[in-house]
C-alpha cells in the first residue's frame, strides 16, 4: 500500500462563507446546474464562489470515461437536458459574470459527443449576456476536427483544452485521451485564430525536463496560455500523489514558460484550469 504523503501548509485552502458565495451557491443549485468546482473538489471553490464566478460544467455529472485523477463520477450517462443551455445563460446573467466559463463532461456515448450541445450552450450566453466574454474547457472530441470546427464557430474568445501531465505519464492517468490527440485538438485552435489555453497538474511523477519538454510541445502548436497545479488526490480511488512541489519550484515554472514565450502563466499550488481564468480574456 502506497504511504500518503502529508499535506504541506502552503496547500491550506480557503472556505467560502459570505454572502455572495451563498448567493451563488443558491443561483447553481436553483437551475439545478452541475459545476467542475464541486465535481472535482476544486481547491478554490470558496474564493472563486465568495466573489461571485463558478465554472459550469454541462452534459450531466456523469462522465463516460474513467481518468485515475478525476473525481466526477463515471459511467453511463443521462440524456442531455434541453433546457441546460438557457439555464446556464440565465445563470450567468444572475451572477453578472463578466467572463463565463464553461467545461463539460465526455460524452462518448453521444453520435456528435456533445459537440451540438457546446453550441447551443456558448450562443445562449451570447445571445442573454452579449457583454460576457466566454471560454470553454473542452475535451478531445476523440480528435475529431469538424467536431472542434463547430464550437470554433460558436466564437467563444477562449478555447482551452488540457494537456493534464507530461507524455510520460499520460497513458497511466488519462483514461481515453492521448497526449497527441490533445496537441492535435490545440493546434486546430490556435490555427482558427482563437486564443488557445492548456493546463497541467504536477506532482505525479513528473521530472523539471519532462514539464518544459510540454511546454516546447504546446508551444508549437502556437498555445498562448499555460495554467499550472498542484494534483491533489480527491478520493481513495485516485491515483495518490507522488510529491508536493514547492512554492518556489511554481514559480520557476512560471519564470521559464514567460521566457519560452507563453503571453500568460498561472503557476502555483492551488492553480486549476479556470483560476483567475477572467484575466486571460
Amino acid at each position: 500500500m502506497t504511504e500518503r504523503l502529508k499535506k504541506p501548509d502552503w496547500l491550506k485552502i480557503r472556505l467560502g462563507n459570505n454572502e455572495q458565495f451563498t448567493r451563488t451557491k443558491q443561483i447553481v443549485e436553483g437551475h439545478c446546474l452541475h459545476t467542475i468546482c464541486t465535481s472535482g473538489k476544486c481547491p478554490n471553490m470558496g474564493e472563486c464562489w465568495s466573489r461571485g464566478t463558478a465554472t459550469f460544467m454541462i452534459g450531466g455529472d456523469i462522465c463516460t470515461r474513467s481518468c485515475r485523477f478525476c473525481n466526477t463520477k463515471t459511467g453511463k450517462p443521462f440524456p442531455l437536458n434541453p433546457d441546460e443551455p438557457a439555464n446556464i445563460a440565465e445563470s450567468v446573467r444572475l451572477m453578472k459574470l463578466k467572463h463565463a466559463v464553461i467545461t463539460s463532461v465526455d460524452r462518448d456515448d453521444l453520435p456528435d459527443l456533445g459537440a451540438s450541445h457546446w453550441v447551443k450552450t456558448i450562443r445562449a450566453i451570447k445571445t442573454a449576456n452579449p457583454n460576457t466574454t466566454v471560454e470553454v474547457l473542452i475535451p478531445d472530441f476523440q480528435g475529431r476536427m469538424e467536431l472542434i470546427d463547430q464550437v470554433i464557430a460558436a466564437t467563444p474568445e477562449i478555447i482551452s483544452h488540457n494537456m493534464e501531465t507530461v507524455r510520460r505519464i499520460s497513458p497511466q492517468v488519462r483514461s481515453a485521451a492521448k497526449y497527441e490527440t490533445s496537441l492535435a485538438v490545440l493546434a486546430r485552435i490556435a490555427e482558427k485564430s482563437v486564443t488557445a489555453k492548456t493546463g497541467i497538474m504536477v506532482g505525479l511523477g513528473e521530472t523539471e525536463k519532462e514539464v518544459y519538454e510540454l511546454m516546447d510541445d504546446v508551444l508549437r502548436c502556437h498555445v498562448s496560455v499555460l495554467t499550472i497545479g498542484q494534483y491533489l488526490q480527491p478520493s481513495r480511488r485516485n491515483i495518490t500523489v507522488f510529491e508536493y512541489v514547492t512554492p518556489e519550484r511554481f514559480d520557476k515554472y512560471r519564470a521559464v514558460a514567460l521566457e519560452k514565450g507563453f503571453k500568460m502563466v498561472e503557476s502555483a499550488p492551488l492553480v486549476r484550469s479556470s483560476y483567475h481564468a477572467e484575466k486571460h480574456v
